[in-house]
């Protein structure tokens, strides 16, 4: 039993029949099937697909019980609320038939067609372009091609723009080297100068120097989640350079322009200086895009040590790219002052952030032994500061 007999309407119907996933009545739920006089193979798929779907909740929301996923395509697919964006850029940058080349389970298909825009949908794996096509039924704009791109003229197929997402890992593993990608980013660039407009996504890691001269790149992060970057060519990069976008769950978003025009430049390095009373931690996206530096010289604030992207200041800020933190101590690194100090303070429960330090969180969160019948809460910063000792600020969230 396959993949694709899940995908015939005795396996949907027996998918969608399924209760929510639940890991503890799994082997209950498959011996009461079986005994009902399901295929054993057609069970284990669909409890497998049961399995990814409500891992996929937290990329697609309520879409996701409608869709089927392979293992692979759900962990490189793009979420939902970020596809959105990738399908309005497209639109904004005049395009009308996108290519998704490499298309996984069809989720940016799926944005690009949700938004008006005709989808040609590529993949060449049996499976994932199995998939893509039932995600895609309800969008007669997006059509599934399962073939290696490669071996399609392209230009055949009318399109003004394309999006491609090389496939990142192999063997369980993530690939560092962009030229180890599949496609190699090399090769996808070549690929998108063919077209009026383009996307390619890729790893936030990415190294500055990989980058095209002429390309808009564009840091994402969800709910402060850093998720990918994406390199805009063509119309869709009007004005090169290196931005960040800050997506959050209530549906509010929001674009910082790091200044840059070169996206190949390095990150501008800011003098530090001595912590003040308040501490800010940048999105990930703003560190990423190496927007440190507009970030301080737009607000007023700066690094609290070389290389360490925690920012101070003496005036509450009101900002989506950084979240502010009241201070309240500073103190060595040594966990029984620690502890002495939250005790008098109140404090049961603790969040630990560290920067520049080896300190582990948990490590730390044990040698605390705090009482969880205190009822104050605090947030502990093991950092380096200005002076280059090694200390802990003891803040609370703004």
């Amino acid at each position: 039993m396959s993949f694709t007999d899940l995908l015939t309407e005795e396996g949907l119907e027996l998918l969608d029949s399924l209760p929510p996933y639940d890991s503890e009545n799994v082997m209950t739920l498959s011996q009461r099937l079986r005994r009902e006089g399901y295929d054993a193979g057609l069970v284990a798929e669909a409890l497998t697909q049961s399995r990814l779907r409500d891992r996929a909740a937290g990329k697609f929301g309520p879409f996701a019980q409608r869709m089927v996923f392979t293992k692979d395509g759900l962990e490189q697919a793009t979420r939902l609320s970020v596809g959105a964006f990738h399908a309005e850029r497209f639109r904004a940058a005049g395009a009308s038939h996108v290519i998704d080349f490499g298309c996984g389970i069809g989720a940016d298909s799926m944005a690009f067609a949700a938004l008006g825009l005709r989808s040609t949908a590529i993949d060449m794996d049996p499976d994932t372009a199995a998939a893509a096509r039932l995600n895609l039924r309800p969008f007669p704009e997006a059509q599934v091609l399962n073939e290696n791109g490669f071996d399609l003229d392209l230009a055949q197929l009318g399109a003004d723009a394309i999006w491609i997402d090389p496939a990142r890992r192999a063997d369980g593993r993530r690939l560092k080297d962009p030229e180890d990608w599949s496609p190699p980013l090399s090769v996808a660039n070549e690929l998108a100068s063919q077209f009026r407009a383009a996307g390619i996504k890729v790893a936030p890691g990415v190294d500055y120097s990989a980058l095209p001269q002429d390309s808009l790149v564009e840091w994402i992060s969800v709910d402060g989640d850093l998720v990918e970057a994406v390199i805009w060519l063509g119309s869709a990069a009007a004005r090169p350079g290196r931005h960040a976008l800050v997506i959050n769950s209530d549906g509010s978003s929001h674009r910082w322009d790091s200044g840059i025009r070169d996206p190949r430049t390095p990150a501008v390095q800011v003098i530090p200086d001595a912590l003040g009373l308040l501490v800010y931690e940048p999105d990930p996206a703003i560190i990423r895009s190496g927007s440190i530096a507009s970030i301080c010289e737009r607000y007023n604030i700066a690094p609290i040590a070389d290389g360490i992207a925690y920012l101070t200041g003496n005036e509450l800020l009101d900002s989506p790219f950084i979240q502010g933190f009241t201070v309240v101590s500073v103190m060595p690194l040594e966990p029984k002052s620690i502890r002495k100090a939250l005790e008098k303070l109140g404090v049961g429960r603790v969040e630990i952030k560290k920067r520049g330090t080896n300190v582990d969180p948990e490590v730390l969160r044990k040698k605390l032994k705090l009482d969880p019948k205190l009822p104050g809460e605090m947030t502990l910063i093991a950092t380096p500061t200005i002076t280059g000792k090694h200390r802990v600020i003891l803040c609370e969230r703004v």
